[in-house]
């Protein structure tokens, strides 16, 4: 696969290693990999015992690894709790830090260009945001006839021939998000939920509509599906123009994060609160501000960062393996984010979500609802 195995120097790689996990304030359990990997999700604490282990590494001799992640929005802040997931799996397990590339504007060629260039380099594997449900087949097929491995990450299309889907299931997510809403009152048999989505037919959003429409028209309400644009100030622009033309509208049912604050903006501007719903997506901290506000009823989290680690390391045991640990589908959840849950986010900056850098842990909940 075009890289060589190389020899860890034990001590050089341990205090690398123990230095990662005392920042990040975790242990490991007595099995090396497994126990680190558990406590950096768990979040330990401070109650965590120091790391000790013997001198050997956690994998003591193997290629160093080269892995791509091919993304649609490569500058977007929602992507930030992603790069975090895969810098710190590559830490972990002891490989160069999986190459961030694609495009910045959903521009399908572009990102198709970069999986050309990676399959021509003989990368070790490939994670890819299947925005589009054809350009991506051919590329796929490429590396995988090569011997590469291909996940597909936050975006997925079943018709691809990629190995494993590690993201948000979309369409249950989509449906749960509007169940919430009905189940809500504040919508009722008759009145209009607009749907409001940046980009009408990208892979990552689109079934976030298609999931909740038939939960709507099952209840009775009258749909639209509203265009906001992928520039966050031709968002504003287009849906506070909607609103001005459709003012019967009830709820604004946002899939995307920078229609989320489209939406919450309109609805303050023009003092909707209590008379028009809103809801958004993901959990950057202008969304979170929102939520806290009134100014969204509630939001969802996809658990970004598990986009960044889970293919990193899924990619990883493929290799080292021989082949026989084959990556599996992975749902990294749907969490609401409401007035109720709120306030845990915006005083938490983490890593694990993207509002902060450091690698800092914090004592987890007393209890579990």
């Amino acid at each position: 696969m075009g890289t060589e195995p190389y020899e860890v120097d034990p001590k050089k790689y341990e205090a690398s290693r123990r230095r990662f996990l005392r920042n990040a304030g975790v242990a490991a359990a007595s099995v090396p990999f497994l126990g680190t990997f558990m406590d950096v999700l768990g979040e330990r604490g401070a109650s965590a015992q120091t790391f000790s282990d013997s001198n050997i590494p956690m994998f003591t001799k193997h290629p160093g690894y080269r892995f791509t992640f091919v993304n649609h929005v490569t500058t977007n802040t929602f992507f930030t709790a992603t790069i975090y997931g895969l810098q710190d799996a590559a830490h972990l397990l002891g490989i160069p830090v999986p190459q961030w590339t694609g495009s910045q504007n959903s521009i399908v060629s572009e990102m198709v260009a970069a999986m050309d260039t990676s399959i021509a380099a003989n990368v070790n594997g490939i994670a890819v945001a299947l925005i589009d449900p054809k350009a991506f087949n051919t590329p796929t097929i490429n590396a995988l006839n090569k011997g590469i491995p291909v996940v597909s990450y936050n975006a997925d299309e079943p018709g691809n021939k990629r190995m494993a889907y590690i993201g948000q299931n979309n369409i249950t997510a989509g449906a749960a998000a509007a169940k919430r809403i009905v189940d809500s009152g504040l919508v009722h048999k008759g009145q209009l939920v607009g749907m409001i989505i940046a980009t009408p037919g990208t892979g990552n959003i689109q079934p976030r509509i298609d999931g909740a429409n038939p939960i709507f028209k099952a209840a009775g309400y009258q749909t639209v599906e509203v265009a906001g644009g992928a520039a966050q100030t031709a968002e504003l622009a287009a849906v506070e123009a909607w609103y001005l033309g459709h003012k019967d509208v009830k709820f604004m049912y946002s899939v995307d994060s920078g229609d989320s604050i489209a939406v919450a903006t309109t609805i303050k501007k023009h003092n909707l609160q209590g008379k028009v719903g809103g809801s958004g997506w993901d959990v950057g901290v202008p969304v979170l501000q929102e939520v806290a506000s009134g100014g969204l009823s509630f939001s969802i989290d996809q658990q970004a960062y598990l986009q960044g680690f889970i293919p990193t390391v899924q990619m990883f045991l493929y290799n080292i393996s021989a082949g026989l640990m084959k990556p599996c589908d992975t749902d990294t959840g749907l969490g609401y984010v409401d007035r109720s849950t709120v306030g845990a986010y915006l005083q938490h900056k983490t890593r694990w979500e993207g509002s902060g850098s450091a690698q800092t842990a914090f004592a987890p909940p007393k209890a579990i609802s």
